[in-house]
């Protein structure tokens, strides 16, 4: 079986493309996990395979949208732009535009005074005060940092973009204290520290402070957005900070901000 050849091939091609680690790592998997499925080379793969392993998936009713809509982007890129078969016709599913989980204030609260690890609180009020994602937060570097400035760099972020992140006053003792040899700011064993950890250092608080909401990594970003929109900050400046190319990702958070929308009084109130 050639399969090993033709996953490398496509890692190669990714790469070359300049996708992320992560979404090369993505497409790898989903294209393994088909071909694990048909039992077949790539080059005889047909529609009707992808229909049905992609069929299977979405009545399982295991997979989110999102997830079966990467899988197909994940084939169609393998099958139909390298391998140019042109069998991966199928609709992707219709993402449902659901509203992020944010957590309000006080729940913030609870989640950072529950963690009394001072390396895990730190990452914590890392990821809410400047509203990094998971990767942008374990390859932070002490060098991307300028602890007197009170601001950070992210260095070829989502979309290949560096920029600008705001440092909080309250980190900065905290930072200065943690600075060792190490060029991350987070390390494990070996390097930067692992993604799961993270995500399960987040879980794990969350419970901790008895927080009714599923709560990951990504809410801690969600809330820092949605949070600084009720401070009044103007949301091309929020764009900025979270990095988003499209100033409409960054309107969704004028759904979810509901402390202004509490501040407007009803016209009866006035009669």
């Amino acid at each position: 079986m050639q399969h090993n050849a033709n996953l490398a091939a496509l890692e190669t091609e990714l790469k070359l493309r300049g996708f992320s680690p992560r979404t090369v790592k993505t497409y790898l998997f989903y294209n393994k996990k088909f071909l694990e499925f048909t039992k077949k080379e790539p080059k005889d793969a047909t529609e009707d395979d992808i229909r049905k392993y992609l069929a299977g998936k979405m009545s399982s009713g295991e997979i989110s949208t999102s997830s079966i809509a990467l899988m197909k982007a994940a084939l169609k890129f393998f099958y139909d732009d390298l391998l140019k078969k042109g069998i991966v016709n199928i609709k992707a599913p219709k993402i449902s535009n659901k509203l992020p989980v944010v957590l309000t204030r006080a729940e913030i609260k609870r989640l950072i005074d529950c963690t009394t690890n001072e390396k895990h609180r730190l990452m914590l009020l890392l990821l809410y005060s400047s509203g990094l994602r998971l990767s942008e937060c374990i390859n932070l570097k002490y060098g991307d940092i300028d602890l007197e400035d009170g601001m950070g760099w992210v260095r070829s972020g989502k979309g290949k973009k560096d920029r600008m992140f705001i440092l909080s006053e309250k980190l900065r003792d905290a930072l200065k204290k943690e600075a060792k040899s190490s060029d991350y700011v987070f390390t494990g064993r070996n390097g930067p520290i692992k993604a799961r950890a993270v995500q399960k250092l987040v879980e794990n608080a969350a419970k901790r402070a008895k927080i009714d909401k599923p709560v990951h990594v990504h809410t801690l970003r969600h809330t820092f957005a949605t949070h600084l929109l009720e401070n009044g900050t103007d949301i091309r400046k929020i764009q900025k900070l979270l990095g988003h190319s499209n100033l409409q990702t960054t309107q969704i958070y004028t759904s979810v901000s509901t402390e202004e929308l509490k501040k407007v009084k009803s016209p009866m109130d006035n009669l």
